[in-house]
């Protein structure tokens, strides 16, 4: 079975910790680089947390490439942080539907691989008797140099 690539709750704290981190430094980063509009920390901070929500600029927007650069960041990081935690959300209240669904899945795979397993059994059983030039019905055949191990049907 093909795995897929899914989202997990479990996702969903280190990605707010992260988050956190990020905004943490942007707002060092923000006071930092854009001196003008960005006055102190806090300053960065705020300026920092309204491009992560989503919200925009509060106050002057940045005037230098660097911190345009970093507020694009920000911005991404928002809208993935915001896509994250609607689908861990999601994956909340899915994730109960999802399990007999799954266990029916996995009990169809798990006939499917037996039954294969069983007709390679048998067509090993079915090669081995074939090459070893006995017919199939334990009859002699007539020549055993041209026997043809799938005789032509009477009409």
């Amino acid at each position: 079975m093909a795995s897929r690539w899914r989202v997990r709750r479990s996702w969903l704290w280190p990605s707010l910790l992260a988050a956190v981190v990020v905004v943490l430094v942007a707002a060092g980063a923000a006071a930092a680089i854009e001196t003008d509009s960005v006055t102190s920390y806090w300053r960065g901070l705020w300026w920092s947390i309204s491009l992560i929500t989503t919200v925009g600029f509060l106050g002057a927007p940045p005037r230098t490439a660097a911190g345009a650069a970093l507020s694009v960041v920000l911005m991404v990081l928002g809208f993935l942080l915001l896509a994250m935690v609607s689908a861990s959300l999601a994956a909340f209240f899915v994730s109960d539907e999802e399990r007999p669904r799954d266990a029916r899945e996995q009990a169809s795979d798990e006939a499917i691989i037996a039954a294969l397993s069983r007709l390679e059994q048998r067509l090993d059983a079915l090669e081995e008797r074939l090459g070893s030039g006995e017919p199939r019905d334990g009859r002699a055949p007539p020549d055993a140099d041209r026997w043809d191990p799938l005789p032509a049907t009477e009409v």
